[in-house]
């Protein structure tokens, strides 16, 4: 009998971390994948200048719109970070497909990977990045694209980008219709780290900062780009020059456009992004409003202790039984 209770709690022991492994594996993938989707599309990119880099080492985050329940999209203002020796930062960008523009969060790897063809200047025209380079463990500038001061950075360069002046921020059908070539698939394959804890500080400040919602600034931002993250004051502010195009206030509430995000999305089948031949995925309608406010459906809710058990039920516990008596008796002998 005590060899069968030991079985029993090895198996229950290897279960339970079979579970938690794979609990691990779905959260790892759900931060690399899409956690927010919305049924109403960001604003144009604002146009403004690149403030001076601070500094050897600082990488430049392109700034890009972020999503609020309360209070809709808001500007996180581009900044310069230190970034991890080595890394370059491939930033987020907005897919829609399914009816739902999807965020896909950005990412430090060894290369960069796909952003969804935008734009987002200085150095990201759309494809990889153009704005400096790794050589050992030094960083170097490119000045046709950076705003780098060569008496305080002197690891410079200078090589010819081709600049264009589009301005939408998402991509899918209306937007840029960019697709990942094969070798920036390669690259999202690569072992990738997210977001420093700078970065995630200076999004958060943007998002308490009502200057910065689309529905005061217009898509015209005037704290547009900043020397360093969360420096929303001061002579290395940049202000937005113009609207990357016409802004149009949306006809519905923040509340009434937010989309079933990665942990309510159920058992569907996501649908690809336009611009992801690899499988990247972008949120779709679910028919799962009692799950939105909290409760449980009747599949979910738990049998009454009451309720009568089944004849499979019934024939399976005899089984048992018989089993433990057998057990029993060859224990005793």
């Amino acid at each position: 009998m005590r060899r069968s209770v030991r079985w029993v709690v090895f198996g229950f022991l290897m279960l339970t971390v079979s579970v938690l492994s794979l609990s691990t594996a779905s959260s790892a993938e759900i931060g690399i994948g899409i956690g927010i989707s919305v049924r109403i599309g960001p604003p144009a990119l604002p146009v403004y200048v690149q403030p001076i880099c601070p500094g050897p080492g600082y990488h430049w985050i392109p700034g890009y719109w972020a999503w609020s329940d309360d209070n809709g999209y808001y500007w996180v203002p581009g900044t310069w970070v230190v970034a991890p020796v080595g890394m370059l930062w491939t930033p987020g960008y907005w897919g829609f497909a399914g009816g739902f523009y999807g965020w896909h969060a950005g990412y430090w790897g060894p290369h960069v990977g796909f952003y969804g063809g935008i734009n987002y200047g200085f150095g990201y025209g759309g494809v990889g990045f153009a704005g400096g380079e790794w050589r050992g463990g030094t960083f170097f500038y490119n000045r046709s694209v950076m705003n780098v001061n060569v008496t305080n950075v002197t690891n410079v360069y200078n090589r010819t980008v081709i600049v264009n002046s589009t301005h939408t921020s998402f991509n899918g059908p209306g937007g840029i219709a960019a697709r990942p070539t094969p070798q920036e698939e390669a690259y999202e394959r690569e072992p990738h780290t997210a977001a420093l804890a700078a970065q995630t500080e200076h999004e958060h400040a943007a998002s308490q900062n009502r200057q910065l919602f689309a529905s005061e600034n217009h898509g015209r931002p005037a704290i547009a780009a900043t020397g360093k993250p969360g420096e929303f004051s001061g002579p290395h502010v940049q202000r937005a020059s113009a609207a990357g195009e016409p802004y149009h206030a949306p006809k519905m509430s923040p509340q009434e456009a937010r989309g079933p995000s990665a942990g309510n999305r159920g058992s569907e089948t996501p649908a690809r992004a336009v611009g992801n031949s690899n499988e990247r995925s972008t949120a779709r309608p679910a028919n799962n409003e009692a799950g939105k406010r909290g409760q449980t459906s009747a599949a979910d809710k738990p049998k009454p202790n009451n309720s009568k058990p089944s004849k499979q039920e019934k024939q399976a516990q005899k089984k048992a039984n018989k089993q433990a008596k057998a057990e029993q008796k060859r224990n005793e002998r």
